[in-house]
């Protein structure tokens, strides 16, 4: 797990919209669920390769507070899963040095998975050597309404001044306060859109979409994502240089 093959021109930081559960269980007449649970199989083999291909931060979007308006077995089994991956991985992970950040809100959740959340994050805090980041119950623009929110407290219990509010201030009361910015976001299944992940932490980062859905996802299309990193000139709104 811990990084072996850094390199200067790879991503550092990459965010992964897992997408395609549904139809890849679909095309094998198996129900929706089945396809969550062989997700959770890709999850598995890229933090491995992630770790190895120089990558030292990894998010997952595993769960969108609109995921809440699928079916209720769904839901349910989405967030069994994640119970299960916590107790199968946690102390490989721990050992491991991975530090395991739970992003999105946590109001309305059930006090089991609060507590799962919880265990995971103490467990793995002082950990540096990789971080892995869970998406759950996340949305973007939820994220950034909450930050402002908390932005609007502390100005108004004079904590904060409103004339200091700035990128890095409001940066720093997102869900992801302390993580770098993403370099490089990957979604699979063919779609390409963001649906509302990490949009102020992706403003720059490079997009690239693959035509797999995510069971089938392995460390040969991450490889090949990071080539297509490798290939592209990031600007951050300048010009190039060469």
């Amino acid at each position: 797990m811990t990084p072996t093959g850094q390199t200067e021109d790879g991503p550092r930081h990459i965010a992964i919209i897992m997408d395609g559960n549904g139809r890849w269980a679909k095309a094998r007449g198996r129900p929706r669920v089945f396809g969550h649970q062989q997700g959770v199989e890709a999850v598995r083999a890229v933090v491995r390769a992630g770790g190895d291909l120089g990558v030292n931060c990894l998010t997952l979007y595993g769960f969108s507070t609109e995921n809440w308006r699928r079916p209720h077995e769904e839901v349910d089994a989405l967030f069994g899963l994640l119970r299960r991956f916590v107790d199968a991985d946690l102390e490989s992970l721990a050992a491991d040095g991975v530090r395991v950040r739970i992003l999105g809100r946590r109001e309305g959740l059930s006090d089991d998975i609060i507590e799962i959340i919880e265990r995971a994050e103490r467990r793995t805090a002082d950990n540096s050597a990789f971080s892995l980041n869970i998406a759950f119950n996340y949305g973007g623009r939820d994220e950034i309404v909450r930050a402002a929110r908390r932005i609007a407290a502390e100005v108004a219990s004079g904590e904060l001044s409103a004339d200091a509010i700035d990128e890095d201030v409001f940066a720093e009361h997102l869900d992801s306060h302390g993580l770098p910015d993403p370099d490089l976001v990957i979604r699979t299944s063919g779609e390409q859109r963001l649906s509302n992940f990490l949009p102020w932490q992706t403003a720059y980062a490079e997009l690239v979409f693959v035509d797999v859905l995510w069971p089938d996802f392995d460390r040969a299309h991450l490889e090949n994502a990071i080539g297509e990193f490798r290939r592209r000139r990031r600007r951050f709104g300048g010009v190039d240089g060469s």
